[in-house]
């Protein structure tokens, strides 16, 4: 039987883990090179600088109903609990060059009302990259049209997601071509370990920064 991690400590954990993470790789390479010049030292802790056009990105999760997820795009991070600016179910960002709307601070009416998320979702142009993360229960206000939308994105997963399971994605609107940067940990009583909910996931790498037909 999975033993259950009590959630005090899974706290603490995630937060020492994420905080050193991101600090460590910058910190390091300052210290090897103090005059390198900062686009040289790899960001969002990832293990290498990403190449010309493209940004790095980290998305976590979050951890069961306590931790909201993180999201680090191109070395800042621009979602998480610490920053008070995610909640229960789906927390959107889009990218629109180097603007960044975060859908789910929108007075946060998207957390409790799936026609205003749908209405908002329908308006990502073409192109724009979608960063996604799930926190607690994304499904409670998941329509099928909105995993259409999502499809769309590129997620090959969205259709399967289902109460309390993990989930982070990152796409370009409406452009069909299927993301690299996706997981989903599925919720499970015999595998669970934060009690009710599986464990977190994240993603991260370097993602194009422009996209062509």
């Amino acid at each position: 039987m999975t033993a259950v991690l009590p959630l005090a400590a899974v706290i603490i954990v995630l937060l020492i883990t994420w905080g050193i993470s991101i600090n460590s790789s910058v910190a390091q390479e300052r210290e090897r090179n103090p005059l390198a010049p900062t686009t040289s030292v790899p960001k969002c802790s990832l293990s290498r600088v990403c190449p010309p056009n493209h940004i790095a990105l980290r998305i976590r999760s979050g951890a069961a109903d306590i931790v909201g997820p993180t999201v680090c795009f191109d070395g800042k991070i621009i979602m998480s609990h610490a920053l008070n600016n995610v909640g229960p179910g789906l927390n959107i960002a889009v990218i629109n060059g180097e603007f960044v709307e975060l859908l789910t601070q929108k007075k946060r009416i998207l957390i409790y009302y799936p026609k205003d998320i749908l209405a908002h979702l329908k308006k990502i142009k073409r192109g724009m990259i979608v960063l996604v993360a799930s926190f607690d229960d994304v499904t409670q206000k998941m329509t099928n049209e909105m995993r259409e939308i999502f499809s769309e994105m590129g997620s090959t997963l969205i259709r399967s997601v289902k109460r309390r399971d993990s989930w982070v994605f990152a796409g370009r609107a409406g452009t069909k071509i299927k993301s690299l940067f996706e997981k989903q940990a599925v919720n499970d009583e015999k595998n669970n370990i934060y009690g009710g909910w599986p464990e977190m996931v994240e993603v991260g790498g370097c993602f194009p920064r422009a996209f062509s037909d």
